[in-house]
């Protein structure tokens, strides 16, 4: 293994949740119509599928870029009001960082990326982050784990890579890495996604360099 390549939502913070509310509150707000199954369908979309989501399937009128703008801009503002890392994060963060090159390859909206390695000081240990805003398919496509390995100028199959969910554990596993997976508990990943996991971790305080490199 040449590197190492981290989920944002659901790996580090604790943030399914804190999307959720904001989108829903944002969609009832704007006249549209919040749907039961709108969280899982949005689970690893890039900003422009989600916000298209909510403009074409849930009935806000505004152009999808600013749906994205102002949502998350709501979540930058939750999160500076309290961060919800996920516990173990920056220990797995800390412990990785010591023997490879680490990166984030997430749904997120990159001011948000940014904002959570700030407030986490973690911003030191990640080596680049890409958005999947930033490349042509967001997750379960391979595109942005494919982009990551790219930036870091190693192979894709000398990458792991740690998810939680059923979309990015399926993106990871196209682009050929070593799959970690540590499920979400809010938002199980789906047995047959989870089944194609190398390793099934309960936490990221499990997550050492002998569940990155099995031969260490």
């Amino acid at each position: 293994m040449r590197a190492v390549i981290f989920d944002l939502d659901g790996v580090i913070v604790d943030s399914e949740q804190v999307w959720d509310a904001v989108r829903e509150g944002y969609t009832r707000e704007a006249g549209g119509t919040w749907r039961p199954d709108a969280t899982r369908a949005m689970m690893g979309m890039s900003s422009l599928e989600w916000s298209s989501y909510m403009h074409d399937e849930l009935g806000v009128a505004a152009d999808p870029r600013q749906i994205s703008a102002d949502v998350a801009g709501r979540v930058e503002d939750r999160y500076r009001d309290a961060l919800p890392l996920l516990p173990g994060a920056q220990g797995a963060v800390r412990r990785l960082a010591e023997r490879w090159p680490l990166a984030i390859a997430s749904s997120s909206n990159r001011p948000v990326i940014e904002l959570v390695l700030e407030l986490s000081g973690l911003s030191e240990l990640i080596e680049l982050t890409v958005s999947s805003e930033e490349v042509e398919r967001g997750k379960p496509a391979p595109d942005v784990y494919l982009a990551a390995a790219a930036r870091l100028a190693v192979p894709a199959q000398t990458c792991a890579a740690v998810e939680d969910s059923t979309n990015g554990l399926r993106s990871a596993r196209a682009a050929g890495m070593r799959v970690i997976a540590v499920p979400n508990r809010t938002y199980p990943p789906s047995p047959e996604a989870l089944a194609a996991a190398d390793v099934v971790l309960e936490s990221l305080s499990q997550l050492g360099p002998p569940e990155v490199d099995p031969t260490l």
